[in-house]
Order: structure tokens, then C-alpha cells, then sequence
């Protein structure tokens, strides 16, 4: 705070001139209120007074606040400063005289009895209440009632803004009602349909359980009376069968007396045949001593012309492959009398084993051959294809077995053809081949036919 010269006791030094402060009009009439922007500006321009004056020039009640800050002081003291200001007339004066230096136009305006037509109304009340220049008072009335009227439309202005918020706010709220009201009518209306689904579905399934029990009461009755049938059938099934069982014993006993019956006379039978064939045998044995014929030491299979295997080798000829047959028949035309079985070679081990090389193959039939010539005790002869012979061929001897190749300028087929139309009518001769041409030709000499896979099966056996 500025420190400069006490000011004494007498009236302000910079007190306007026409300035009575003693005047009977000086102070406010009665119940005279100072509007609240108004009581601000004087509190703020008497703060603002503070910087200019000592301590000792402050009134007494306003010493305290001296060192606040300007804010401070108008926040903590302006009660103080308004009774202040209102009460002392040095210290009004001294206020008036900041006023006047700042508002030096409206000032001189209002003491000729002029208020600019375009003054701020508080400007002129705050003018008129510190300088109080000829009729003041009036106005400070004024600008009272047009500060009350301000303040009235400022609080009618708020209170429309109030209630336009309030009314659209209260309009929202109608509207998100009805929306609200809509969604949970529309809610309701889909709970009632889902409600009468689940009912129509609640009574179909309780249609259903009711049919359910009822069809499940009908099958009850009827495996009852089923289980009650197979009961029945049961026990007169045991009884047939207990009937059966006696028949059957029956029937074991007479076939066992039959078979008794039928070994006796066989046994008669077989004597007479036995004795009739010993004396056909004797008869032939008188015949071929009286006849004087010598043993019979060349087959009619070696009066075909071959070539030895000592003399040559066969070719890589591949071979066709047929279907399989049945090897029981095999065995059963080897067991007729003075049988002559006759192999090609090559077409058997082609449609057998066809990955060996030529040499495993010859050597897997012929060891095979002559294990069934072995056991069937019929002629054996394996024919191999030997056109074009390169080199001469030494197989494995086979025993029981004849091996031929056939010649350079032949094929096997024609080797086995010539085996089989050399043999005697009548005697029995069957041919292993699935060659059809072979199969058809040697059928119509009178050979039998069997395919390659019916001796591989039979092989297999051994």
C-alpha cells in the first residue's frame, strides 16, 4: 500500500468542488436498496481505492483488510466496505473521486442533470450513489427498478428455459412411455402367442403320453399273450422233438440192421466178382504164355517224335490262363485204369507261377508231377514248348515223370495233339491246358480236358 502524507481530519483534498457532503440531501432516502451490480461496482471501485491510501487514511473497520489482495479483500470485506462507503462520507468521497477519473464523460454528464440515452443503468447508479449529483436518488431508483426489471427477465427468461427443458424432457418421456408401452405391449403379445404355443404343445404331448401309454398297454397284452404262444409252441416243440429223438433212435437201430444185412451180402457179391476177375487175369496170363508175347517195353507216348531234354532247351513262351476247376475230378480220372496224364508244361507254370524265372518254374511242376505220379500211379508226361532252342537244357530228373520239348519247327500244342491221337482207342487220356484249341482238338481225339488251375490246386494239395 502507498504510504504518502496523512490526510487530516478536514474534508478530502480531492473532493469535487460543488461537493456538499454536509447537505441535507446527501444521504439515501429511507429504505432506499442498493441492486446487487450495483453494491458490486461500488465494493469493487472502494477495493480498488485501497491502493491509493495510507493506513492511517482507511477507516478503522477497514484497516483489517489492508493487506489482502484486491479479490481477497472484495470477497472477505465487502459487507464491510458497503457500510463503509454508505456511512463515511471522507471515504465516499474519496471513492466518488476513482469513479470520476474513470468515468470522467459519464460523470460530467449526470451533474448537468444529462443521462446518456445509451449509459449502462448500473454504470449510472453507482455514478449517482458516490458522486450524488442533483437528484441521485431518482436515479438510483432508477436504476433499481430497471436492475429488478433485468433481473426479473433474466429470472423469467431462465424460468422459460426451465420450462421448455422441462417440457421436453416431460415430451421425451411421454414419447420413450409410448415407445416402452409399445415394446412391452408388443412383448406381451408375443409372450401370450408363445404361450398359447407351449399350451397347444403341452396338450399335444399330453395327447401323445396318453396314446404312448395306451399303444404300450397294447403291446404288453400282446407279448404277454405271444410270450403265452411261445410257451405253447415251446413246450409242444420239446415234445415233437422228445418224439423225434425215439424215431430217430428207431431209425439208427433198422439202419444199423440194414447195414449189417447189406456188409453180408456185399461180402457174397465181392467174393463172386473177385473170383471171376482172378479167372479172367488167369486166362490172359494162359493166353500170353501160350501166345509166347514178349513184355511190353515201348509206350505209345514214345513212338511221338520230341526232342529230349538232353539233346535241348525251351524258349520264354507265356502262356493264357483259364478258371479254376474243381481237383476232386483230377483225382478221380487218375484212379481209372492205365490213365495217362498229359501236361503243357509251360501253360500250367505261366498260369501258376509266372514271376520264376523258366528254370524255377520247370523244376516247381516236375517235383510237383511226380509226387502225384507217385501217388496215382498213372503215366506222366510234361511237354515243354521248345521252339527256338538256344541252348540244351538238363531239368531235374522227375521220377515217374516223361519230359519232352518240342522241336524247333513245333509248338507243344502239336506234340500233345500227336501224344493223344497215338494212344489206343479207349484208353484214358487227360490233357492239362487252357489253351481252348488244345482243349477242343485232343477232346475230339478222345482226351479229356482239364484246365491248368484244376492241377495247380491239386499240386497245392501235396
Amino acid at each position: 500500500m502507498n504510504r504518502g502524507t496523512p490526510v487530516g481530519d478536514g474534508p478530502a483534498p480531492d473532493a469535487a468542488p460543488g461537493d456538499a457532503s454536509d447537505a441535507p440531501g446527501d444521504a439515501p432516502p429511507a429504505g432506499t436498496l442498493l441492486p446487487e451490480r450495483v453494491r458490486h461496482r461500488v465494493v469493487a471501485t472502494a477495493g480498488d481505492t485501497f491502493a491509493g491510501l495510507t493506513l492511517n487514511e482507511l477507516p478503522l473497520p477497514l484497516r483489517q483488510y489492508a493487506r489482502f489482495t484486491p479479490a481477497r479483500r472484495i470477497r472477505l470485506g465487502a459487507a464491510a466496505i458497503a457500510a463503509v462507503v454508505e456511512e463515511d462520507t471522507v471515504f465516499r468521497h474519496r471513492v466518488a473521486s476513482r469513479w470520476r477519473a474513470e468515468h470522467p464523460e459519464l460523470t460530467a454528464a449526470l451533474e448537468t442533470g444529462v443521462v446518456p440515452p445509451a449509459a449502462d443503468p448500473v454504470e449510472v447508479a453507482t455514478t449517482a450513489y458516490l458522486v450524488r449529483p442533483p437528484g441521485w436518488a431518482e436515479l438510483l431508483e432508477t436504476a433499481g427498478r430497471e436492475e429488478r426489471r433485468r433481473v426479473a427477465e433474466r429470472a423469467d427468461e431462465q424460468r422459460d428455459r426451465e420450462l421448455a427443458r422441462l417440457r421436453a424432457e416431460a415430451e421425451h418421456a411421454r414419447t420413450a412411455g409410448r415407445e416402452e408401452t409399445e415394446r412391452l405391449r408388443a412383448e406381451l403379445e408375443e409372450a401370450r402367442r408363445e404361450g398359447d404355443a407351449l399350451h397347444r404343445k403341452v396338450r399335444s404331448a399330453r395327447s401323445d403320453v396318453r396314446r404312448g401309454e395306451a399303444e404300450l398297454r397294447k403291446l404288453r397284452a400282446a407279448m404277454d399273450a405271444e410270450r403265452a404262444e411261445l410257451r405253447a409252441e415251446r413246450n409242444r416243440l420239446e415234445s415233437e422233438v422228445r418224439r423225434l429223438r425215439a424215431r430217430l433212435a428207431e431209425t439208427e437201430n433198422a439202419l444199423e440192421s440194414s447195414r449189417r444185412a447189406a456188409r453180408e451180402g456185399r461180402s457174397l457179391e465181392d467174393m463172386r466178382v473177385r473170383l471171376l476177375l482172378d479167372t479172367v487175369l488167369e486166362a490172359a496170363r494162359g493166353l500170353s504164355r501160350e501166345l509166347a508175347l514178349p513184355p511190353v517195353e515201348v509206350l505209345p507216348a514214345d513212338t511221338v517224335e520230341a526232342i529230349s531234354p538232353e539233346t535241348a532247351g525251351p524258349g520264354d513262351i507265356p502262356s493264357r490262363a483259364m478258371g479254376e476247376s474243381d481237383p476232386a475230378l483230377l483225382d478221380q480220372l487218375l484212379a481209372l485204369p492205365r490213365a495217362h496224364l498229359v501236361v503243357d508244361g509251360y501253360n500250367v507254370t505261366k498260369t501258376g507261377y509266372p514271376h520264376l524265372p523258366l528254370e524255377k518254374q520247370r523244376q516247381r511242376l516236375l517235383s510237383g508231377l511226380a509226387v502225384l505220379a507217385a501217388r496215382s500211379g498213372a503215366e506222366t508226361t510234361c511237354v515243354f514248348d521248345g521252339a527256338e532252342l538256344a541252348a540244351p537244357v538238363m531239368p531235374t530228373p522227375a521220377r515217374g515223370v516223361r519230359v519232352l520239348f518240342s522241336p524247333p519247327d513245333q509248338t507243344a500244342d502239336e506234340v500233345i495233339r500227336r501224344l493223344v491221337r497215338a494212344e489206343p482207342p479207349g484208353r484214358p487220356v487227360v490233357v492239362v491246358s487252357t489253351d481252348r484249341e488244345v482243349a477242343d482238338g485232343v477232346a475230339r481225339a478222345g482226351a479229356r480236358p482239364v484246365p491248368s488251375t484244376m492241377l495247380l490246386r491239386r499240386l497245392s494239395r501235396t
